[in-house]
């Protein structure tokens, strides 16, 4: 495999093969949330094509977000027991497939079919655990900067395609950027097929920062038993009171970030006479500057206390949402927004993927992720249907902004009371 020729090149100069699985992870989860952000870009055309209200696009939309995220803690199952390399093409093979059958639709039901419950399967079953799983795999060093550089290709990958995406829909049509997405999606494929391990045993390498190898741990051999690992890790999670604050934390993650700001902001901004493009345009400001951010969180949860961490950015995100309705939606006033938002976008996944470790072991970890993103995911599906109802009631987004910058105070709130230096891992399934 060129995997094998590959990594025997990078060690002869030094460099661990595990930069070069970050590398393929962090096109991967770009591509795959380039996928996720794309709708938000479609609400205004399929409103005027098909005359469906924002209520009932948002709802689609809000499936997909609960099964993006419900079906992590399974995805993590599954890519221990199938292989990451494995589950990564079968997410995109079954992203690509539903994005091209979604451009025949004309039902809502197909949209709630294909971009609620495919997309959402699809795009579940590498999630960000997929960050989570390789970042400590492979990572036994640098674990947070790799986690800040996966999950900065997240909200990279939703925010930095919609300029693009909201202009070739304005010349083309919405089916025009659905095909670019499939295209970006295709080439991440190739890439995963040739350059993808599972471990870094597969190579003969310890993790980076390691001596030692780590051979496989045994994976239940059923599938029934498959099925209820995650359950198990569950119930066993679920007694310690640190993976409840971390769940209603990221529960406020997602209802302040992917759920209203990536789905409804572009659609708001039109209420307020900024056209698609130049709303896309601060979308991918945003992406920007959270590239950044989210690559500081990865640097700084190495060092510091991570709950402090999360308290400055949940704070922070907040107070930026409640300055919105005060803003005159202006480039200026945007762009502000734009920065200080953009800055800790996903900042927050970095440190609570670090406390989520240290509290329930490495081997758990990804699987625990798994369930603290799925509070992520609903979250976000809450945030994206009640903004869609609160345009469609009260003629206005704003409503949903303001209530999410003041859960965002209270998740800053909220992670201070996660006990600092308590460790613990879960029993072994």
């Amino acid at each position: 495999m060129l995997s094998t020729v590959l990594a025997a090149r990078l060690s002869d100069r030094g460099v661990h093969y595990g930069w070069a699985v970050a590398g393929a992870t962090f096109l991967t989860m770009l591509v795959v949330a380039g996928a996720v952000g794309a709708p938000g870009v479609f609400i205004v055309p399929l409103q005027k094509e098909f005359g469906w209200s924002a209520a009932d696009i948002s709802g689609a939309l809000a499936i997909r977000f609960l099964l993006f995220g419900g079906m992590g803690p399974f995805a993590a199952a599954f890519m221990n027991r199938f292989g990451v390399r494995r589950m990564m093409l079968i997410s995109l093979g079954i992203v690509v497939g539903g994005l091209l059958l979604s451009l025949g639709m004309s039902r809502l039901w197909q949209l709630v079919l294909l971009w609620g419950v495919v997309i959402g399967m699809g795009t579940g079953l590498t999630a960000m655990v997929l960050g989570a799983t390789i970042a400590t795999r492979w990572f036994a060093q640098r674990r947070g900067l790799v986690m800040g550089l996966l999950s900065a290709s997240t909200a990279t990958g939703q925010l930095a395609f919609l300029p693009l995406l909201a202009s070739l829909t304005a010349s083309h049509g919405w089916r025009a950027a659905l095909l670019l997405v499939c295209g970006a999606i295709l080439l991440a494929a190739v890439i995963v097929l040739l350059l993808m391990r599972d471990r870094p045993s597969d190579l003969g390498l310890p993790p980076y920062g390691d001596n030692a190898i780590q051979p496989a741990p045994v994976q239940p051999a059923g599938l029934g038993a498959l099925l209820l690992s995650p359950l198990k890790v569950l119930r066993e999670a679920a007694g310690m009171p640190t993976f409840w604050i971390l769940f209603f934390s990221f529960y406020i993650c997602g209802a302040s970030t992917n759920g209203l700001v990536q789905t409804h902001f572009i659609a708001m901004c039109s209420d307020y006479g900024l056209a698609a493009v130049g709303a896309a345009s601060m979308l991918a400001m945003m992406g920007l500057f959270d590239f950044g951010g989210t690559l500081a969180s990865g640097w700084l949860s190495d060092r510091f206390d991570n709950r402090w961490l999360l308290f400055w950015y949940y704070g922070l995100r907040g107070l930026s949402l409640l300055y919105l309705p005060f803003s005159d939606f202006s480039l200026y006033s945007l762009s502000i927004f734009a920065v200080f938002y953009g800055l800790d976008w996903v900042a927050t996944v970095p440190p609570t993927v670090k406390l989520t470790a240290q509290r329930f072991g490495p081997e758990k970890a990804n699987i625990v992720f798994g369930w603290i993103f799925a509070g992520h995911q609903l979250g976000a599906a809450s945030a994206a249907l009640g903004g869609g109802f609160s345009r469609t009631l009260w003629q206005s987004y704003m409503p949903a902004f303001v209530g999410a910058g003041l859960l965002c105070l209270v998740g800053a709130a909220m992670v201070l009371l996660i006990n600092r230096g308590r460790t613990g891992t879960l029993a072994t399934a």
